[in-house]
């Protein structure tokens, strides 16, 4: 098994990155989170995952440890493919998808590209209590601490005429900007038609 590649990156793309590692160039397909990580072009270590099948043996690359991690539990959810995790590494942030599996956030995940409402039941479902237990969630964990209160903010968010993605990122960010501290529904209204 590989764990990484370190060398020169000499070919990046949104889909995959071509790494010169003492003449051998590897190519490592990429996530769009771990492409916005990547410089240009020099020097870099790349977290790698080695998927081998029958036709094919594939390297997946990761420009931090975290997303590597958080890309195998979402490979080990029965239906859900390297490439489909990819998929959802490309919509969302690692932090996005932690935080949608977490608060129970099936819809959040429904509007990935490929992900249906079973394959979404799913991930929280074999993912939610192992992002709390292995601690791989950190703090983030506490984002939705009340549920209701999101869905009735995002109710309302929505109501209002605002998109659905747009509105749950605006409310994942205010809340964990305001972790730890009470807040109302109303507020969290609020300070989201701000950030519009």
């Amino acid at each position: 098994m590989i764990a990484f590649i370190e060398g020169s990156l000499e070919e990046k793309n949104p889909a995959y990155v071509v790494v010169n590692c003492h003449g051998l160039g590897y190519l490592l397909h990429i996530s769009l989170h771990t492409y916005s990580k990547l410089p240009d072009r020099g020097p870099v270590k790349i977290f790698a995952h080695q998927v081998i099948r029958e036709d094919a043996h594939l390297l997946f690359g990761f420009a931090e440890e975290e997303e590597r991690e958080l890309f195998r539990l979402l490979i080990s959810v029965s239906g859900v493919g390297p490439n489909t995790a990819r998929m959802v590494l490309s919509s969302m942030s690692p932090a996005e998808v932690k935080t949608a599996i977490v608060s129970n956030n099936v819809s959040m995940l429904q509007s990935i590209k490929g992900i249906g409402a079973k394959s979404a039941q799913r991930m929280v479902v074999d993912l939610r209590d192992r992002l709390e237990k292995e601690g791989i969630f950190k703090d983030e964990n506490l984002v939705f601490t009340n549920n209701t209160m999101h869905e009735e903010a995002l109710s309302a968010l929505v109501m209002l005429g605002f998109a659905k993605n747009a509105a749950q990122k605006a409310l994942a960010a205010i809340l964990k900007k305001k972790q730890g501290s009470p807040v109302t529904t109303e507020e969290l209204v609020k300070e989201a038609l701000k950030s519009f």
